[in-house]
């Protein structure tokens, strides 16, 4: 349940004519100390409940584990969770063999494109599209469960 992932900013939109999939999601945490997070999340008509232990010394790798709630429980949960609900569009965008999930963020983090890849292994290489910016793996500002207390919109 180790999850490695990369996280990079999106310097243009041309991946929203890439991507296979769109999906809107919205998420809260119950917990969002970066320690040990507790993220609730609505994905289209599912729901998730997700426990994410402290990052390793790169950034790049850290427990992860997930479980599917029904729909209707995981948004009596959003109700519990601290201020700052995240609203934003998934787009899956395949490059090589590889998935980046794409999000723009919607409402206070609005202007906001971050792009994540899981790999198999830290060291694991991967194609970089044209609209991949700067890496911002282990940036904790980036991280949604801190973007849920200081939103993208009072950095500017």
């Amino acid at each position: 349940m180790q999850e490695i992932e990369r996280k990079f900013l999106v310097t243009s939109e041309a991946f929203k004519n890439e991507a296979h999939k769109r999906t809107h999601i919205v998420q809260g945490f119950l917990n969002a100390n970066p320690e040990r997070t507790v993220r609730i999340r609505t994905r289209a008509n599912d729901g998730f409940l997700t426990v994410k232990g402290k990052a390793n010394k790169s950034g790049l790798s850290r427990f992860e584990w997930e479980k599917q709630i029904s729909l209707s429980e995981a948004e009596d949960l959003l109700h519990l969770c601290e201020p700052g609900i995240i609203e934003k569009t998934r787009y899956e965008v395949s490059s090589g063999d590889h998935t980046f999930e794409v999000d723009e963020f919607k409402g206070e983090n609005e202007g906001l494109i971050i792009a994540e890849i899981e790999l198999g292994s830290e060291n694991e290489p991967f194609s970089k599209p044209e609209w991949l910016g700067e890496e911002v793996t282990g940036n904790i500002k980036y991280y949604n469960s801190q973007l849920s207390k200081n939103p993208f919109k009072n950095w500017i």
